[in-house]
């Protein structure tokens, strides 16, 4: 949708902030940051059959404000890395559950892709 800025303008600003507003439907959240640890339910199309499936991992990072924000979160499957970014106005999404807040020090995680074992843990606030 409109996830990106094509300039500086004001107008073009105050235009798309009105189109998000107006269009799109928000939906209630839990509020959550970079380092918790989230669950994820959302919706699977399959032909015409649908079913919730569900995706629980540690936010890596947040981009973007309002409406046109997405969150990316990672798991560990074995010992391959999964990550998946997730819109907060995909109309697939049916519900977030925080498991635990996390205390980390930065908002973009990108360190934690390369740790393993016991320094892969986050602090609990």
């Amino acid at each position: 949708m409109l996830a990106f800025k094509m300039t500086n303008d004001p107008i073009m600003e105050a235009l798309i902030s009105y189109v998000q507003n107006e269009f799109l439907t928000k939906k209630d959240f839990p509020e959550f940051d970079s380092g918790d640890s989230l669950t994820v339910y959302y919706q699977i199309r399959e032909g015409e059959k649908v079913r919730t499936q569900f995706f629980k991992g540690t936010v890596i990072q947040i981009k973007g404000q309002g409406l046109s924000k997405t969150f990316t979160i990672r798991k560990m499957s074995g010992t391959v890395g999964v990550e998946r970014i997730f819109p907060m106005n995909l109309p697939a999404l049916e519900k977030i559950e925080v498991n635990k807040k996390g205390k980390v020090r930065r908002s973009r995680i990108y360190y934690f892709k390369n740790l393993r074992g016991k320094k892969a843990r986050i602090k609990e606030v």
